[in-house]
């Protein structure tokens, strides 16, 4: 019985360590694609000068800032209320964004690991962790 008891244990522990990385890494990537899709909305000139040698309009930067901010908030809800595939839906749609973003750095010839790699790694671990968790 005590066996039993030892695995049981072990098994909660490690869903309890799964879910606190899981928590971790939705809320800094939550933080850092908020903060992201922030600038899009007022962006510095540093910004503006890195989209346009990607050839990004500075149009198109309220609609992708828009984007940015339904992801984080989207991973922010699916942490808040007991509807996890909103989460899940999330950090897909932020996924897709941020291969789309590095595929537009490829085509003009930028293969230098920038901002766009870092969020595309948090937001994979996101999925990552939320799909095993």
């Amino acid at each position: 019985m005590n066996e039993r008891l030892g695995k049981t244990y072990k098994n909660k522990k490690m869903e309890l360590t799964l879910s606190t990385a899981y928590m971790g890494v939705s809320i800094i990537t939550i933080i850092a694609v908020g903060i992201s899709a922030a600038a899009f909305f007022r962006p510095p000139e540093v910004l503006l000068k890195d989209m346009a040698e990607v050839d990004v309009k500075e149009s198109w930067l309220p609609m992708l800032g828009t984007l940015k901010a339904a992801g984080a908030l989207g991973l922010l809800i699916g942490i808040g209320v007991p509807a996890p595939s909103i989460g899940t839906a999330a950090a897909v749609g932020l996924v897709v964004y941020f291969i789309g973003a590095a595929i537009v750095h490829i085509r003009v010839g930028d293969y230098s690991v920038s901002g766009q790699h870092v969020f595309l790694l948090l937001t994979v671990a996101t999925l990552v962790l939320d799909l095993v968790s």
